[in-house]
C-alpha cells in the first residue's frame, strides 16, 4: 500500500524488509528520504536510524509504528526524526510527509544564503551596523564617561539592558557593583523595600534588616528598567535619591548617604504619563540627563542577518543542532519582511522555536513559526509580478566601474526567465512561484539602481516604495553600492 500510493505520485520506491538490507540501499542509492518501521526483526527503528543517520546525516527519516505512546513520539523526535507516523498508516498523511521531507533533503543540497562557521560567540552581543544603531553606539560613547543620569527608551525587546551594560562597561564604574532591577516586576509594596532596604520590625515578616539595591551597590551604578511603572510614592523616594544621594530605609529615620548612578528605561511614552498625573515631571526632567533612543528592530531591517547569524551560531550550539549549516533563501526573505513586534528577544525566541523544528543541515521556511508570515509585505511582490512582462524585456543600459572611478555605459540583458524556470522545475523546485518573484525582484532593484547610480532614494521614487524597502533588498540581494551597482553571486 505505501509504495503504490506514494508511486502515484511520481515518487520512485525501494523497499527492504531487513534493517540491514535497507543500510544497503542507503548507501548505494542514496534515497532523498526513508521511512522506518520502528519495530523491526534484527534492531528496532531507533538503532536503524543511528546506523543510517551515520551513513547519510542529512536524510530525513519518518518513523513509522503501532505504538502511540508519548515516549515513543517523544524519543524519535529527540534523536532528529522527520516525523511521526502512527499505524494504521493514513495514505494522505504519508503522502505529505514524504513530499515534505523530499523537499527538505533537496533543499539541503542547495546553496545556503548564510553560512555558519564557528561555534558562535558566548556571552551577550550588542549587534547592529545601522545607521539608527551607529547612532546609538555613539551615544553610549558619549555618555558612558560621565556619571549623569541616562534614561533609555525604545519597545519591549529592543535590548535597553544591552545598552546600559554597555554604558557601565566603558565607564570609570566598570568592576564595580551593578544591579538591575525591573520595576514591572516586582510588586509596589515589594519595591520599596528592594530598592531602598527595612529595618528589622519595618513590616509583617521583616525578621531582619535588609540592605536596598541603592545601598548594595555604593560606588557603582543600578539599572531601573520599566521606571514608568513605579508608584508616586517610590518615584518621589527615587527622586530625592538623585538629587541628594541620600535615602532612608523602611521603618527608619537615618539618612543613609550613597554613591550610585542611576540608568532608567522605559518603553512607556511618560510624557503623556505627566499628563495624566501618573508620572512626576521633577522625575522625568532628572531621569533625562541624557536621552538614548533604542530603534525598533523593523527601522532597522539591514541589522536582520547579522543577527540572525549571530543567534543562530549561539542556538545550536546550546541545543546540539551543530549539524545545521545555514538558513534557506525563502525562510531568512520571510524573516526579513517581519514586522517583529516583540523586536530582538521575539526574533531570539522564533529562532529556538525554528531550530527545535528543525532536523536537516538548513533551516527552512517550514520550520518558522506562523506568526512570522502575518507580517509579511506582499505589495512589492504584486507589483513585480503585475509588471512582469516589461521587466523580462532586454534593458539597454547599465552602469560599469571602470578605472579611476569613472562610469560607463554597457549592454545589460535582462534574466531569461524560461531558461530559469526550465531549470528550477529540472531540480524539483517545490517553491517555484517565490523563487521566480524573487529573480525578477533581485533584477528589478538591480537595474533600478545601476540607472540611478546607486541613488536610494531616486530609486525609491522610481519604484513608488519607501527608502527603507529599498535598503532591505539591497542588504538581501547582496547589492553593491560602492562605485557600481553589482550583485553578489
Amino acid at each position: 500500500m505505501v509504495q503504490q500510493g506514494l508511486e502515484k505520485l511520481g515518487i520512485q520506491v525501494i523497499s527492504a524488509s531487513l534493517a540491514l538490507d535497507g543500510l544497503r540501499l542507503v548507501e548505494t542509492e542514496q534515497p532523498d528520504a526513508a521511512l522506518v518501521d520502528v519495530c523491526l526483526p534484527e534492531m528496532n527503528g531507533f538503532e536503524l536510524f543511528r546506523k543510517i543517520r551515520a551513513l547519510d546525516s542529512k536524510i530525513p527519516m519518518i518513523f513509522v509504528t503501532s505504538d502511540i505512546s508519548s515516549e515513543t513520539t517523544i524519543e524519535a523526535m529527540r534523536l532528529g526524526a522527520f516525523d511521526y507516523l502512527a499505524k494504521p498508516i493514513n495514505l494522505d498523511q504519508l503522502r505529505k510527509m514524504t513530499v515534505s521531507a523530499i523537499a527538505a533533503r533537496r533543499l539541503m543540497e542547495q546553496p545556503v544564503v548564510m553560512p555558519l562557521s564557528g561555534d558562535g560567540a558566548k556571552g551577550d552581543q550588542f549587534i547592529g551596523r545601522s545607521a539608527p544603531m551607529l547612532e546609538v553606539f555613539k551615544s553610549i560613547g558619549r555618555v558612558s564617561g560621565s556619571n549623569v543620569t541616562v534614561l533609555i527608551r525604545g519597545e519591549s525587546g529592543c535590548g535597553k539592558e544591552l545598552v546600559a551594560r554597555a554604558i557601565l562597561q566603558h565607564s570609570d564604574r566598570h568592576g564595580k557593583p551593578y544591579t538591575a532591577v525591573n520595576c514591572a516586576a516586582i510588586p509596589d509594596q515589594l519595591l520599596e523595600s528592594e530598592l531602598f532596604g527595612h529595618e528589622k520590625g519595618a513590616f509583617t515578616g521583616a525578621d531582619q534588616r535588609r540592605k536596598g539595591k541603592f545601598e548594595q551597590c555604593h560606588g557603582g551604578t543600578i539599572f531601573l528598567d520599566e521606571v514608568g511603572d513605579m508608584s508616586l510614592l517610590i518615584q518621589g523616594k527615587v527622586l530625592r535619591l538623585i538629587q541628594d544621594q541620600r535615602f532612608q530605609r523602611l521603618g527608619s529615620n537615618d539618612e543613609i548617604a550613597t554613591d550610585v548612578r542611576v540608568i532608567a528605561a522605559t518603553n512607556r511614552n511618560l510624557e503623556e504619563m505627566v499628563k495624566k498625573g501618573k508620572f512626576r515631571e521633577d522625575l522625568l526632567y532628572r531621569l533625562n540627563g541624557y536621552t538614548i533612543e533604542l530603534p525598533p528592530l523593523r527601522d532597522r531591517r539591514e541589522d536582520i542577518p547579522q543577527l540572525l547569524e549571530y543567534f543562530l551560531k549561539r542556538e545550536r550550539r546550546e541545543m546540539g543542532k551543530m549539524s545545521l549549516e545555514g538558513l534557506a533563501p525563502a525562510a531568512l526573505d520571510a524573516l526579513i519582511r517581519y514586522d517583529w513586534p516583540g523586536n530582538v528577544r521575539q526574533l531570539q525566541s522564533v529562532i529556538r522555536h525554528a531550530l527545535l523544528h528543525t532536523t536537516g543541515t538548513v533551516l527552512s521556511l517550514e520550520c518558522l513559526p506562523t506568526i512570522v508570515f502575518e507580517g509579511k509585505d506582499s505589495s512589492l511582490v504584486e507589483e513585480v509580478t503585475q509588471h512582469m512582462s516589461e521587466v523580462m524585456t532586454p534593458a539597454t543600459t547599465a552602469v560599469q566601474p571602470m578605472s579611476g572611478g569613472r562610469i560607463e555605459e554597457a549592454s545589460r540583458i535582462a534574466p531569461d526567465i524560461g531558461s530559469f524556470i526550465d531549470g528550477r522545475l529540472l531540480t524539483g523546485s517545490t517553491d517555484l512561484y517565490n523563487e521566480t518573484i524573487e529573480e525578477v525582484e533581485r533584477y528589478l532593484f538591480a537595474r533600478t539602481l545601476s540607472d540611478t547610480h546607486g541613488n536610494q532614494s531616486k530609486a525609491a521614487d522610481i519604484l513608488g516604495i519607501t527608502r527603507g524597502k529599498v535598503r532591505d533588498r539591497i542588504a538581501y540581494f547582496g547589492i553593491q553600492l560602492e562605485r557600481a551597482v553589482t550583485i553578489q553571486s
